[in-house]
Parts: C-alpha cells; sequence; structure tokens
C-alpha cells in the first residue's frame, strides 16, 4: 500500500540542465522517461543522453548519478529503473544497466551490472546481498 505522501503526486517541471524544485538536474531531457510517483533526491544528477527510463513508484536518493554514458571508458547504453525500486543515497548507476522491479540497491554503491528483480545488493562494486520480497 502506497502512503499519503504520493497522494497529490504531480510530474516535475523538467528544464534542460536546471535544477527541478526538488533540486535534481537532468542532461538530454528528451531521453529521460519518468514514470508515475517518481520519488527523487536532491542533488541526484541524470545523464540521459542515450536513454534513462524511470518507471512508476521508483525512489532515488538524494546525491546519486545516473549515467547513461561515460567519458572516462566510453561506455554508453540506456538506463533502465524498474517499477518500484529503490536507489540508496550517493549511488553511481553506470551505462546500460537495468535495475529490476523490487529491488533495493543499498546507499554509496556502484551499479555496473544488471540487478535482478526482487534483491537486495550493495557495494562497490554492487553484489546481490540476498533475495528477498523486497515489495514492502
Amino acid at each position: 500500500m502506497m502512503n499519503d505522501r504520493f497522494k497529490d503526486w504531480e510530474y516535475p517541471e523538467i528544464e534542460e540542465g536546471k535544477p527541478t524544485k526538488y533540486n535534481w538536474v537532468v542532461q538530454h531531457k528528451h531521453n529521460l522517461s519518468l514514470g508515475y510517483k517518481t520519488d527523487i533526491g536532491a542533488f541526484t544528477y541524470i545523464n540521459a543522453k542515450f536513454g534513462v527510463t524511470i518507471e512508476d513508484e521508483v525512489q532515488i536518493g538524494s546525491h546519486c548519478s545516473i549515467y547513461s554514458v561515460s567519458t572516462i571508458d566510453n561506455k554508453e547504453g540506456k538506463v533502465v529503473l524498474k517499477k518500484n525500486c529503490k536507489i540508496g543515497s550517493h549511488t553511481v548507476v553506470m551505462p546500460g544497466v537495468t535495475v529490476g522491479e523490487n529491488a533495493v540497491i543499498g546507499a554509496m554503491s556502484f551499479v555496473n551490472r544488471d540487478i535482478p528483480d526482487n534483491v537486495v545488493a550493495a557495494g562497490v562494486p554492487v553484489k546481490i546481498i540476498k533475495f528477498a520480497d523486497c515489495t514492502n
């Protein structure tokens, strides 16, 4: 059951390279697909050059970085955050990664590979900690 904090949720206004009213920023906003009742923390940066899809009810903590392109190693690829996944604060998600439905990523993780549905994962680099019912 979704709590009441999303009762009056509305899509945020997103301007290219400018902070939203919640203080997160998107570059290449035309390549961002933002789901319903998403929660993105302050100071999160999203580079959607090669596509970023954030599905419904995804929560992203503050100070996260989501990259569809990396200028360090020239990797590029669409990032998909599936329905109801949760990304802990200060986490980095690299190009081409999919985080599965209901997955939970611990704070300060480095997500450089796909994460399946219904797991808890954390670390640098990210590793699956346990398979669990993460739907609550």
